[in-house]
């Protein structure tokens, strides 16, 4: 049986986000656009001193904080519930590319990325889970419940060449904020979203990408990775990108706006294309594997298709 449908989500006055990342990009200029709205706001980086363009609120918290630290997590958290008592929208935005070679990328260099940018956003959503569903309608004083938006991109859906980890981790973070969406109770009011950008106009491609050091079996220009890197770096090309500050006012009027919040939010003309390719490509490769697929299916399988499709609708 499938789960009852969520009730819709109502965005709260004097609402209060909860934003990792704060420091340049898309972080950057959610953290403008909540300011100006003037709801409440943590906003956080690795560097405080880098939220310095924030003007001075007692609506407006920053601080210092380090997604791959379970103290720094459990810290800000902490000073956040006690400067506003609840939290209503948490975005976890905080996270960088590993760039380069695959085959050259040290352990640690890997791992790192995948602390950052699939771990940074498991602990804070694990602990965000409660904040929403006892600590808002009780010490916090209101409605129980809100939304974690997950910041992933196309490269969540898509996997490219040359940022094998950096899609691992996106790829991760979609399916654990899937599986979870799911887990939670309808009555709890938990909304997720995934926030999913092509292109944008931000330092990503520069102070936010790591490098792998080459390896010289890749170096030909006509490797894929290499083609990819000078589009990337293409002034031209990145012309068309999307700006930070669009996607920053596409993300609050969603969650403003309320209702059914889409658990997949792709943003940029490139993201939706290419995303309607990629799913019409996998659709033709279901149907050339369709028959061999059903050879190996077994007397009663289909009641657990049935089962599973059930589990799949019920969000």
């Amino acid at each position: 049986m499938a789960s009852p449908a969520k009730q819709e989500y109502k965005f709260p006055t004097n609402a209060v986000w909860f934003v990792t990342g704060c420091s340049s990009g898309i972080g950057r200029a959610l953290a403008t656009v909540i300011a100006a709205k003037g709801d409440r706001l943590i906003a956080t980086a690795r560097n405080v001193s880098t939220l310095s363009y924030l003007p001075t609120s007692p609506s407006i918290l920053p601080l210092a904080l380090d997604v791959t630290s379970l103290p720094s997590i459990d810290a800000a958290l902490s000073t956040a519930l006690s400067h506003f008592h609840r939290i209503d929208v948490f975005v976890n935005n905080a996270g960088y590319s590993l760039t380069g070679d695959t085959e050259n990328a040290t352990d640690a260099a890997a791992r790192r990325c995948m602390d950052t940018d699939f771990w940074g956003t498991v602990d804070i959503t694990k602990r965000a889970l409660g904040i929403l569903r006892d600590v808002n309608p009780s010490t916090g004083g209101g409605q129980q419940g809100g939304v974690i938006a997950n910041v992933t991109s196309l490269g969540g859906r898509i996997g490219f060449p040359g940022s094998a980890f950096y899609h691992a981790a996106k790829f991760a973070a979609e399916g654990f904020t899937e599986a979870v969406a799911k887990e939670v109770r309808p009555e709890w009011n938990i909304h997720f979203m995934l926030i999913e950008p092509g292109g944008v106009k931000t330092d990503f491609v520069g102070r936010s990408t790591v490098g792998i050091k080459p390896h010289p079996a890749y170096a030909a220009a006509d490797s894929p990775a290499r083609v990819l890197e000078r589009y990337m770096k293409d002034p031209v090309a990145s012309a068309a990108w999307a700006d930070p500050e669009d996607i920053a006012e596409a993300v609050y009027g969603v969650v403003e706006k309320g209702g059914v919040i889409p658990l997949r939010l792709p943003l940029g003309p490139e993201t939706w294309g290419l995303l309607k390719a990629e799913n019409e490509r996998m659709v033709g490769m279901l149907e050339q594997t369709k028959e061999l697929a059903h050879r190996v299916g077994k007397t009663g399988q289909l009641e657990s298709v049935k089962f599973l499709e059930e589990q799949h609708r019920g969000m």
